[in-house]
């Protein structure tokens, strides 16, 4: 029978344009702050998981799990996880798959991405490899991402003042939140009318290029820690948009979240609160309908009429998402675990969800944390 696994440190950088900070020093960051966080001897780390995009690109720094685990005297065995931008998801999973599978007690998960090392069109270019090479070549995430936009706009009515009202949630949660990467407040006038990157998309609709690193430890030993980590999904669906079943959806989602509710034997109504995927405007309002929380074309106007935050149905993206708490890709999937962990510990809240996404929905992965 399955031994609890509980979280039982959390670290979340500040995010960021971190000029003065490289790779190596966002890595060291990471394991020194979880590591006080939890209060643990560091020899007491039996593995490590890595959450990397592309630092081979970004930093032409391969071999991230021995760039890791040379940080502990007795160099713990590590790997780098790969899945675009459900990185850090993927990373966790695998970590907490580890300590069901009885082969390790404790696991660091550290999730970090240094993006700004390069130009924004390298960053572009870069990011880029995350969709299909094959069928999509040359194309943006924020021009596939309009391509769902315009088709929610289409099928269900979606307004420019409903995708704005995400943005606006958004950057208002972010403003208790020390590590986002932006303390600023929008309107709905000023999202509806900044730069256009890719119709209906604007500029403020867009998650930003950002530096960061979070980091969590998960273990199956005795903790006065609250924190459990009851279920988890992972699903995939087709790279490319085109062979999608339907662009209404994330099908992958869907299916990611099912399971993990299934297994912490809950439902959506359990939940009080979510970190979810919002790396555009549209993507939060598609995840929260694939999720469950909202029926599938109402999300939209549920989000704008508050049911989307404190006091309302569930709370969305209480860091400030992506959107706004920033988004150093390999580093998001943890740092939503790390963040929904320190409300559980705080009394905020008794169980949330975290909702990971790789490139246009090709991955998808789903944790549900809980008392």
């Amino acid at each position: 029978m399955h031994t609890e696994t509980k979280i039982i440190g959390r670290y979340i950088g500040k995010f960021g344009e971190l000029w003065t900070q490289s790779l190596t020093d966002l890595v060291k960051e990471g394991v020194a702050g979880v590591l006080a966080d939890s209060e643990l001897d560091p020899a007491e780390i039996d593995a490590i998981f890595v959450a990397n995009k592309a630092g081979g690109s970004f930093n032409e720094q391969r071999h991230l799990g021995a760039l890791v685990s040379e940080q502990f005297a007795h160099f713990p065995p590590a790997m780098r996880v790969e899945g675009a931008c459900a990185s850090g998801g993927l990373a966790v999973i695998a970590a907490e798959q580890a300590i069901r599978s009885g082969l390790y007690q404790t696991v660091l998960v550290l999730g970090v991405e240094k993006m700004t090392d390069v130009s924004s069109s390298e960053t572009s270019t870069i990011l880029a490899t995350a969709a299909s090479r094959d069928k999509e070549y040359g194309s943006t995430f924020p021009a596939l991402y309009a391509v769902l936009a315009n088709y929610h706009i289409k099928r269900y009515g979606t307004t420019r003042e409903q995708l704005s009202s995400v943005v606006v949630k958004n950057h208002h949660h972010a403003m208790t939140n020390p590590a986002a990467q932006f303390h600023k407040e929008f309107t709905l006038d000023q999202v509806g009318s900044s730069v256009m990157v890719a119709d209906p998309l604007r500029l403020l609709d867009c998650s930003p290029i950002t530096d960061g690193v979070a980091a969590v430890i998960l273990s199956s030993k005795p903790s006065s820690r609250k924190t459990k980590l009851l279920g988890f999904g992972h699903a995939q669906d087709t790279l490319a948009l085109q062979d999608r079943q339907d662009l209404g959806e994330l099908a992958a989602t869907r299916i990611a979240a099912s399971k993990a509710l299934k297994m912490a034997k809950l439902r959506q109504k359990d939940i009080q609160a979510a970190e979810v995927h919002d790396c555009f405007s549209i993507a939060e309002i598609l995840a929260t309908e694939d999720l469950g929380f909202f029926a599938k074309g109402e999300a939209a106007s549920a989000i704008a009429a508050g049911q989307a935050t404190y006091g309302g149905q569930v709370i969305i993206n209480p860091s400030g998402g992506l959107k706004a708490c920033g988004h150093p890709v390999g580093a998001t999937g943890v740092k939503q675990v790390s963040f929904l962990s320190a409300m559980i510990e705080a009394g905020q809240i008794e169980r949330g969800l975290t909702h990971n996404v790789g490139g246009s929905g090709a991955t998808a992965v789903v944790n549900v944390l809980g008392i």
